[in-house]
């Protein structure tokens, strides 16, 4: 039978994640502030930096001594996802969300650190040491920014939304990206492609965006899913799959409430479009 972990672990886990954060947070900043890091490209084309790489290492260490129990997914190390449903307990890391940013002195970076119980989120960080933004949220008890509540636009219509997206590092997949971004923009108040999905999201929960879709990685909407969730936004896939919804990287659509369905509504003709 599965069992949940109990709200008394989360909250210690979600302390231990969020002292974790700023701690990489600093890691980041010093990097930055030095420019002793190394880039890379993964397949050719996915930049990479060696911070990275010692950060996903540094967290990766301290969670398993913390937690020696718990499987640990993240972006640099395991990324093997098939078993993820059946995890009592997967920390989902993402060690730089925004790596291009980073790499060209762009403030729109994050830490992210997620808590996966059997395929469902639990809890969630993303921490942003530039923009000096910490988004906290437990499944079921509301989401933080900054040690306050916050909570979604609450925008009743699409036309004077901000809505966000991001485009892949393969070039070869841009057109049909660019018919959505040709259908939605001419409806909307604008859009934004800041570099960063796990903050893009985040804005969405604190109301500083309206929207925002894409397809991910895991690591990349892990923790930010739930703290959107947990501040009222609707989280929907374009197209149906088999995966586990909070699985399924494919088509994210994440809004508040009332412009969600005008939005696919869009995203949908712009695909048939082609």
């Amino acid at each position: 039978m599965k069992t949940t972990i109990p709200v008394t672990d989360l909250q210690n886990r979600l302390k231990i994640a969020e002292k974790l954060a700023l701690q990489a947070g600093q890691m980041l900043m010093q990097a930055r502030n030095s420019g002793r890091f190394k880039s890379n490209y993964k397949a050719h084309q996915e930049l990479v930096t060696s911070t990275d790489e010692e950060i996903d290492t540094w967290l990766v260490t301290r969670l398993k001594a913390a937690f020696p129990d718990d499987q640990i997914l993240s972006e640099e190390g395991n990324t093997e996802s098939a078993t993820a449903e059946q995890a009592a307990a997967l920390w989902i890391l993402d060690p730089i969300d925004g790596t291009v940013n980073f790499a060209h002195g762009q403030p729109h970076v994050a830490i992210s650190i997620g808590l996966y119980a059997y395929g469902v989120p639990q809890l969630g960080v993303v921490h942003s040491p530039f923009l000096k933004e910490t988004f906290v949220a437990l499944r079921g008890q509301g989401a933080m920014k900054n040690n306050q509540p916050i909570s979604v636009s609450g925008l009743q219509e699409l036309r004077p939304a901000l809505i966000a997206t991001g485009f892949p590092y393969d070039k070869t997949q841009l057109a049909p990206l660019i018919r959505r971004l040709e259908r939605v923009l001419p409806k909307c108040q604008d859009l934004r492609r800041c570099g960063s999905a796990a903050l893009d999201i985040c804005h969405v929960a604190d109301g500083s965006l309206d929207g925002y879709y894409e397809s991910l990685s895991l690591w990349d909407f892990a923790a930010a899913v739930l703290i959107a969730e947990e501040a009222g936004a609707q989280l929907s896939h374009l197209y149906s799959s088999a995966l586990s919804f909070y699985l399924d990287t494919r088509d994210w659509v994440i809004t508040t409430p009332a412009i969600h369905e005008p939005l696919k509504a869009l995203l949908l003709e712009a695909d048939q479009s082609n």
